[in-house]
């Protein structure tokens, strides 16, 4: 069944569904005062500040168990979810999906404000604040916000912390965050995992693929 199609039973779920579309959030958090379509998503972002699901090894706090599990595979390396076009693994089968979109070219959450497109809800998400100038999450060490909680994190661990949790097995730099770490080990594996799907091109980075796409083949935005 289409998105578009989907059918309710009750009206309250009618209108928590009409407010994604629309991007209505209508619920606030108490504490950092970030923004929510619905009450769940509210409640479960909350939690993070009750500090009610919270990783032993490095004290990340997440809204749920099941955000908490896959947290935990960070620090174990566990990723059982492999492409089947470029043999990339994840950590879940929704990342998984969203990655299998750079093959496909699918990219079904489209801005309303502007007609750009995107592979996965998130991303619209962000990208409309680029328009609504929305800050919501704001970093409580200093005066800066940001627009997703990835941007805030990512600043709190660089701006205002001096951990270094991620080594690389070739040659033992440390890093702060993971993403750097795995662009850096590709300088030892030469690894390219974004192949195009009209030639026989393949790039180390998502943004290089893109870029491709957009030249050679006059396709994205």
């Amino acid at each position: 069944m289409r998105s578009q199609d989907k059918c309710f039973t009750e009206k309250g779920s009618l209108s928590v569904h009409r407010q994604m579309h629309a991007q209505e959030n209508v619920y606030s958090c108490s504490v950092c005062e970030a923004s929510f379509s619905s009450q769940r998503a509210m409640n479960r972002h909350q939690n993070i500040h009750a500090a009610k699901y919270k990783c032993t090894e490095c004290g990340r706090c997440c809204g749920t168990s099941y955000h908490l599990a896959v947290h935990r595979r960070s620090h174990s390396g566990e990723k059982p979810f492999e492409c089947s076009v470029c043999n990339k693994q994840f950590t879940t089968a929704g990342d998984l999906a969203v990655h299998s979109r750079i093959h496909s070219g699918e990219k079904p959450y489209k801005c309303h404000m502007c007609g750009k497109a995107f592979r996965c809800c998130g991303h619209l998400n962000t990208h409309v604040r680029v328009h609504t100038e929305d800050r919501p999450y704001k970093c409580s060490l200093c005066n800066k916000s940001f627009s997703n909680s990835r941007g805030l994190q990512k600043h709190k661990l660089l701006a205002h912390s001096n951990t270094t949790r991620y080594h690389c097995l070739y040659c033992g730099k440390m890093f702060k965050a993971e993403e750097d770490l795995n662009r850096h080990v590709r300088i030892h594996t030469v690894a390219k995992p974004y192949s195009c799907r009209h030639c026989l091109e393949r790039f180390e980075r998502l943004a290089l693929l893109e870029i491709h796409l957009l030249k050679s083949h006059n396709e994205g935005t």
